[in-house]
């Protein structure tokens, strides 16, 4: 008795195991079923995939089942591996997006430090202003290149300052001077 039923598996094109049941069934039939299980493939759906079943004598199965298997199981071992390798790109995406997320996080945290930095400098420096200490409220304006953002804004309120402790007013002085001497 020769046979070449496993050289003909042997020539399918699957990744996996192979998994062949034989059962007697009733008469001089048998029961076949063949599934295929990727270990690799770590999704479940996998699971749902039935198994091929044939009740035929065992002539028909010698004549027709390889015929009868072999593209279901050249295509159930291609979408288990294209879910595996999905699996895989999903996860590598996960990853991306989670660096992605806490690198715009950072960011984020970053702008609200540096403008909080900002405003509370800008407080100092209207708090001084008011106080008369323009001089000391111009040292205190931040520089422009710590603020690229703020670049009009900061030149704008150093000149605002400086045009306050450059030009002093002479007369205003000797005004209170005059003022409170008496005549």
């Amino acid at each position: 008795m020769s046979s070449n039923f496993f050289n003909q598996i042997a020539q399918l094109d699957f990744i996996g195991n192979l998994q062949l049941t034989i059962t007697k069934g009733v008469g001089n039939n048998l029961i076949v079923s063949v599934l295929l299980n990727n270990d690799n493939c770590n999704d479940n759906a996998k699971n749902s995939i039935p198994p091929l079943l044939f009740n035929a004598t065992a002539q028909e199965l010698d004549k027709k089942l390889i015929q009868q298997i072999s593209s279901p199981i050249q295509i159930v071992s291609s979408v288990m591996v294209d879910m595996e390798l999905f699996l895989k790109q999903m996860e590598k995406v996960k990853k991306q997006s989670t660096k992605e997320k806490e690198k715009t996080e950072k960011t984020k945290n970053d702008k609200q430090s540096k403008d909080k930095k900002y405003e509370d400098t800008m407080l100092k420096v209207n708090k001084l202003e008011k106080e008369g200490k323009f001089r000391e409220a111009w040292i205190k304006v931040p520089e422009s290149t710590e603020f690229p953002q703020k670049v009009d804004e900061i030149r704008k309120r150093k000149s605002q300052l400086s045009a306050q402790f450059s030009n002093p007013n002479l007369f205003g002085t000797i005004e209170q001077e005059t003022a409170s001497k008496p005549h």
